[in-house]
């Protein structure tokens, strides 16, 4: 995976690349085993967790550009 986009469900990215989950626990989704979580999009999660969908792509998809 090279990069993700904020409609992207996070149980995919997951399932390409576990290594995003720390940013997914860093924003405070601390269930991501939960199959209600993993069905979500990013830009959902963001919206419940009230955290910006912009920074946290951003920031995933700087993971995955120095991968």
């Amino acid at each position: 995976m090279k990069e993700i986009t904020k409609d992207m469900l996070i149980g995919d990215i997951l399932d390409k690349e576990p290594g995003t989950a720390v940013f997914f626990l860093e924003m405070g989704m601390h269930c991501l085993g939960c199959p209600a979580s993993r069905g979500e999009s990013v830009e959902e999660a963001c919206a419940v967790h009230g955290v910006s969908v912009d920074e946290l792509v951003e920031k995933i998809n700087g993971y995955l550009a120095s991968k």
